[in-house]
């Protein structure tokens, strides 16, 4: 089996991940912060890790500014319902995941916010000029942006993003579902208001693992509020990071497997996983651009990008293209629209979609030209 969805969750997970989970379970399994026994001061201290870990990752100095969440959908969500008020006007980009457009429809109905979508392409080449632009004449309350795209792997030009909101006094929003752990993060240089990522993925840590990263000075309201284990004689929430924003027994199974993962990455060492997951891409790329009727999207080879695109053949719909890579080769891939229609719109593959090859740290060159042949096969070619 070649497993070519790590986009959607990485697989398989390092070795250090399920003995982080198998640890938790077998010797500590309580809640942290919810009573004073040996066992729950060492859930809590494992928190404490996993934060730490993270901040790390990120090049922050600050740890008491990493929230966890369950995924980046959740950490989406409380920075949209938490920084948005009704009439507030918001920018967004064309490659934006449902995870974005899905809460910013919910609030355009219930807030009447107003909502501008900033073209884009494969390669994420949007208009900076354009940009600058609207910033400066259309009073945006908040900017949501995808870093990388789910659809073509290309990354957004934050560095020259972020400067834009921050001078027009714009809040800025980013979506790293797909970059965290796939590329070099440095948080405190970036200088987003708030940075959302999911443990699930190129972090190697278990499903039900994210959070957020956010601005000491960032103004968002929680989005649930109850029990933190803290100040627990009073009614009201927590006004202090993290608490104020995580209510409820965390994940701290999932957790110990995030911070595992995270370890496997400064182990292993970031710039290594890069350069062997980039060799695969450029294998599958230099290969597929043989194949008459194929047309890769993504961005061109030289384009930063982390290590997914999508393809198509023309004639042949992605899902009997999909179906026929697992059913006939045992290739994993992943059909359709990915849960970014806009995306889709803005490449030319709407409606029918794509299908997505995801390579990640544990596959081979070696797996790359199977999947370079199959597609060949099915495509009518031989190579």
């Amino acid at each position: 089996m070649i497993y070519l969805d790590n986009a959607a969750t990485s697989h398989p997970k390092p070795e250090g991940v399920k003995a982080a989970i198998s640890d938790y379970l077998d010797n500590v399994g309580a809640s942290p912060g919810r009573s004073g026994h040996q066992l729950a001061a060492a859930a809590g201290r494992l928190l404490f890790q996993t934060r730490r870990a993270v901040a790390r990752l990120f090049r922050l100095d600050d740890s008491g500014n990493i929230i966890f969440t369950q995924n980046a959908t959740a950490s989406l969500n409380l920075a949209l319902f938490g920084l948005l008020r009704p009439g507030d006007r918001v920018l967004t980009g064309s490659l934006e995941h449902n995870s974005v457009m899905r809460p910013l429809r919910q609030l355009q109905k219930s807030h009447k916010i107003t909502i501008d979508i900033l073209p884009g392409n494969a390669g994420s080449h949007y208009d900076l000029n354009l940009l600058e632009r609207w910033c400066a004449t259309k009073n945006y309350r908040l900017a949501v942006i995808n870093h990388a795209s789910n659809v073509t792997g290309s990354l957004a030009p934050l560095a020259q993003m972020l400067p834009l909101f921050r001078k027009h006094g714009i809040i800025s929003v980013v979506d790293g579902a797909q970059s965290a752990g796939a590329c070099a993060i440095d948080l405190q240089a970036l200088d987003p208001d708030i940075f959302c990522f999911t443990g699930h993925k190129s972090l190697y840590g278990p499903s039900g693992t994210g959070g957020f990263y956010i601005r000491p000075d960032c103004p968002a309201t929680p989005l649930i509020f109850g029990g933190t284990g803290s100040r627990s004689e009073n009614e009201e929430q927590p006004d202090f990071r993290p608490d104020c924003y995580e209510s409820g027994t965390p994940n701290t199974m999932g957790l110990a497997g995030l911070k595992a993962g995270i370890e496997f990455i400064e182990k292993t060492g970031l710039a290594q996983i890069q350069r062997h997951e980039q060799k695969l891409i450029a294998r599958l790329e230099s290969g597929l651009r043989q194949i008459a009727n194929l047309s890769l999207h993504g961005p061109f080879a030289e384009e930063q990008r982390v290590p997914l695109f999508s393809f198509s053949i023309k004639g042949l719909s992605p899902s009997e293209i999909g179906f026929r890579l697992d059913r006939e080769f045992s290739i994993l891939t992943r059909v359709g629209l990915h849960c970014a229609p806009r995306a889709h719109q803005s490449i030319g593959t709407w409606p029918q979609g794509a299908v997505r090859l995801a390579p990640g740290y544990f596959n081979c060159l070696e797996e790359m030209d199977a999947v370079i042949n199959a597609v060949a096969e099915i495509a009518g070619e031989k190579t």
